[in-house]
């Protein structure tokens, strides 16, 4: 990472891992799922597919940019979004997830 990328939190990276056509036009967006916003899930979320190589848009509906700049929350939630060849993959990726949350709280 160069000096001049510091504090940027990643500009552009998403773009360049995004994936492409031949045309080198980026691939049409899937939406995924909605995550509250305020407990992080997004960010796990999110945190999660990247490790998996999958890259993922994140909209903030209403006026949740705003929230999300002037108090770290979004109160109206943040869908999440993921290039449209993976979200089968994605989808299951967040089913696991969920499913091990459920065990975890019956325990």
């Amino acid at each position: 990472m160069n000096k001049e990328d510091w504090g940027r939190a990643g500009a552009g990276l998403v773009s360049d891992r995004w994936p492409k056509d031949e045309e080198g036009r980026a691939e049409e967006s899937a939406f995924l799922c909605t995550c509250r916003g305020t407990d992080l899930s997004d960010e796990l979320t999110v945190n999660m597919l990247e490790a998996y190589g999958i890259p993922c848009l994140r909209d903030y509906p209403g006026d949740g940019a705003f929230g999300h700049i002037i108090m770290g929350a979004s109160g109206t939630g943040v869908d999440i979004y993921v290039p449209k060849s993976m979200l089968e993959v994605a989808q299951k990726l967040i089913e696991g997830v969920e499913e091990g949350a459920e065990n975890d709280e019956e325990l």
